[in-house]
C-alpha cells in the first residue's frame, strides 16, 4: 500500500513537471513579428511548442524566428477573410491559436472619421472573428485546442481618445466568450489576456510625452508600464495543460491598473 501511494506521489510530481510543457504541439502566433506576438512566440517555442509566426511583415516574422528554435515564418494579412481561411487549410492541425494584430486611432469620437472607425474596427474585432473562425473549426473537428486573443484594460476602463479602440476590445471578449461556450462541448479553450500599459509601437505616441507617460506608469500598482515579455507567462499558460479549466476567461496582466480606484493617493 506504501509502495503504490509512493507511486502515485511520484506520478503526480512529474505530471505537475510537465504542467505547463507543450511538446508535440504547434501554435500559430498571429503578430509573430513584434511586440507581445514575438515575444509569445519565444516563450511557447521554449516550452516545447512548434510555432508559427504570422505575420503581415514577413521580414519582421523571418527576424523573429531567427531568435529561437522550433520557428518558422508565415505571411498573412489578417484583414483579407480569404488568406485567414486559406492559412488555417495551409498549415495544418494546429493546436494553440494567439492572436495580437491591433490598431488604435485616438481620437474623440466627435472627431472621428467613418473610414478610421472601420479600420480600428475591421482589424481589431472582425480580423479576430475571422480567424477563431477558421482555425477554431479545425480544433472543434479535432476535439482539442487553445484560443487566446489579447483584450486590453480598456475593454473595461476607458478615457477620452479611446472609445472606439475599447469598443472593439469589449467586443472581442465578448466574441470569445461566445466562443468558449460553443466550441467548449468540443474540447476547445478560448480566452483572452488583457494587458495593460505595454511598451510596443502602439505605445509610442503615449511614451512620447513625458507627462502622459509618467501618468499611465503610476496608474498602475507598481508604478510602471510593462514590458511584453511579462505577457508571454500568461500566453503559455493558457496555451497549457496547467489552465486546461479554464474558458471564457479575460486574464488581466496589468500591474494592478484595474484594481485600482482613481489617480490620486489620500494623504495618511
Amino acid at each position: 500500500m506504501e509502495a503504490e501511494e509512493a507511486n502515485d506521489r511520484t506520478h503526480a510530481v512529474d505530471a505537475y513537471s510537465r504542467l505547463f510543457r507543450l511538446d508535440g504541439r504547434k501554435a500559430v502566433v498571429v503578430g509573430g513579428g513584434s511586440g507581445i506576438g514575438r515575444e509569445s512566440a519565444l516563450a511557447l517555442a521554449a516550452h516545447g511548442a512548434t510555432v508559427v509566426c504570422a505575420d503581415r511583415d514577413l521580414k519582421a516574422a523571418e527576424e523573429s524566428v531567427s531568435m529561437g528554435p522550433g520557428m518558422t515564418a508565415y505571411t498573412l494579412d489578417v484583414l483579407d477573410g480569404e488568406a485567414v481561411e486559406r492559412a488555417a487549410d495551409e498549415l495544418g492541425p494546429v493546436d494553440v491559436l494567439v492572436f495580437t494584430a491591433a490598431t488604435n486611432v485616438r481620437k474623440r469620437l466627435l472627431d472621428y472619421t467613418s473610414q478610421e472607425f472601420d479600420r480600428v474596427v475591421s482589424l481589431n474585432l472582425r480580423a479576430s472573428f475571422d480567424l477563431i473562425r477558421a482555425f477554431g473549426r479545425g480544433m472543434a473537428e479535432r476535439g482539442s485546442g487553445s484560443i487566446i486573443g489579447f483584450s486590453s484594460i480598456r475593454a473595461v476602463s476607458v478615457e477620452p481618445g479611446q472609445g472606439v479602440y475599447a469598443a472593439t476590445k469589449a467586443g472581442l471578449v465578448q466574441l470569445a466568450r461566445t466562443a468558449a461556450a460553443e466550441l467548449g462541448p468540443s474540447g476547445v479553450r478560448v480566452n483572452t489576456v488583457a494587458p495593460g500599459v505595454v511598451a510596443t509601437p502602439l505605445t509610442e505616441q503615449i511614451r512620447a510625452v513625458p507627462e502622459w507617460s509618467d501618468a499611465y506608469a503610476n496608474k498602475s500598482a507598481l508604478g510602471r508600464w510593462s514590458r511584453p515579455d511579462e505577457l508571454a507567462g500568461a500566453v503559455v499558460y493558457l496555451a497549457s495543460d496547467a489552465s486546461s479549466f479554464v474558458t471564457g476567461s479575460q486574464l488581466f496582466v496589468d500591474g494592478g491598473w484595474t484594481a485600482i480606484d482613481g489617480r490620486y493617493t489620500p494623504p495618511n
